[in-house]
């Protein structure tokens, strides 16, 4: 009984043994398999200060140094990888009295981002690079390996100042590269040109004339606003921006507001767009006589005079012409001898032409009306935020009056 419980135990000691060196050969030929140069997948198993040991499937695991972490510069090795991680690496060789194996993930970062950098120079395909560190002529940025950003490439124009891009994604296209130097030279400021390029490209593919699109004004002038339509600017001039008149584009807009425009005009030959701000809200002239009617009292404000009479706002946007002859019922040399701008005064419609957009006014028929007790229907808003006629959006023209006498016969 003895006997065959030791012959079964030595059995069992002869198969364990003939099973770990099954497993040693087969570790050995896994190691065997393993050459420098080759780049290999492998587990993260061990992390210290200052290397990391990942196992590759061989007989013993290999050891990444700090240094061949990444081309970044680190000071743990956890900043780039954790424990389990399956990273690929470089098999640069052995080294050491017990011949450890010597691996690099920097090396192997390197050698796909060169073929990958090589591709992209060909296509001129544009990418997003980290900035990692700032150095004297231009930028480091992390594109697999080092590169490069000259100066001279950050920006279109001269910039002073670079550490302000410490941090940032930016865009960069390959403009050279030299494997025997690793050299690796990016540009922003091509990248930046192509992508606005692209962008320019696909506004105007889409848009059209008649078109109503959503913009940002981007900059304003004596004479109109650019406005931003995604890539390309438009010219809102001054005259397109309401019905009524206005002295100053910053009455109406500010830099940084979305707007509503209609493209009025396209000229792809010369790249401008023409835009208009007051033909996405209703002319209100097509409607002025509903709101006005013939013989009724209103009140509203003198906005400007003239010689030959004193123009009175209805609403914002809408002036009606009091003629001199109509301000007084007693004969006056000027108009200012009975009102004076911002004077609130009560005036009855005599005529609406919507055709020619003018309303006559009369101010001496008004205050007959007045002294009769009848109240005018219509009354000056003292606070413009009550009024909704008063937002910029919807400012109606003022009418298209002459400074000149109207009455006066042609000589």
């Amino acid at each position: 009984m003895d006997e065959r419980k030791q012959a079964t135990d030595s059995n069992h000691e002869v198969d364990r043994d003939e099973s770990l060196n099954m497993e040693e050969s087969m570790a050995f030929v896994a190691l065997e398999d393993v050459h420098p140069g080759q780049i290999v997948e492998g587990t993260v198993v061990h992390i210290s200060p200052d290397s990391v040991l990942v196992d590759v499937g061989g007989k013993s695991d290999g050891i990444i140094h700090l240094n061949d972490l990444t081309h970044r510069k680190i000071d743990r090795p956890e900043e780039v990888v954790q424990l389990g991680d399956v990273i690929r690496v470089f098999v640069v060789g052995y080294e050491g009295e017990e011949g450890s194996l010597k691996l690099s993930k920097r090396r192997a970062d390197e050698v796909e981002a060169w073929t990958r950098l090589e591709n992209l120079q060909s296509s001129g395909e544009v990418i997003e690079a980290p900035v990692v560190e700032v150095v004297k002529g231009g930028l480091v940025v992390d594109v697999g390996m080092r590169g490069f950003i000259p100066a001279s490439h950050v920006a279109r124009g001269y910039v002073a100042e670079l550490d302000g891009f410490l941090g940032q994604t930016v865009p960069v296209r390959v403009i050279e590269l030299d494997r025997s130097k690793r050299r690796v030279i990016l540009s922003r400021k091509i990248a930046m040109e192509e992508q606005t390029k692209q962008r320019r490209d696909q506004v105007w593919n889409a848009i059209s004339e008649g078109q109503v699109i959503t913009g940002t004004v981007k900059s304003l002038t004596d004479f109109g606003a650019f406005v931003d339509l995604g890539g390309v600017d438009g010219l809102l001039h001054i005259s397109e921006m309401s019905w009524g008149r206005i002295t100053h584009p910053s009455e109406v807009l500010e830099v940084g507001q979305e707007v509503s425009v209609k493209i009025l005009r396209l000229d792809p030959e010369r790249n401008k767009i023409s835009l208009g701000l007051r033909q996405v809200s209703p002319n209100p002239w097509e409607t002025i006589a509903e709101r006005y009617a013939e013989g009724q009292l209103y009140q509203g404000k003198v906005v400007r005079i003239a010689a030959f009479g004193a123009f009175v706002e209805l609403e914002p946007g809408v002036d009606g012409l009091v003629h001199i002859s109509q301000l007084a019922a007693h004969r006056i040399g000027t108009p200012a001898d009975v009102v004076s701008v911002g004077d609130t005064v009560t005036v009855k419609v005599l005529h609406v032409d919507p055709e020619h957009k003018k309303i006559s006014l009369s101010k001496k028929e008004a205050d007959e009306m007045a002294e009769s007790g009848i109240e005018p229907l219509k009354e000056v808003l003292e606070d413009d935020a009550l009024n909704p006629m008063s937002q910029h959006l919807t400012a109606y023209h003022a009418g298209d009056w002459d400074d000149e006498d109207p009455n006066k016969k042609p000589s």
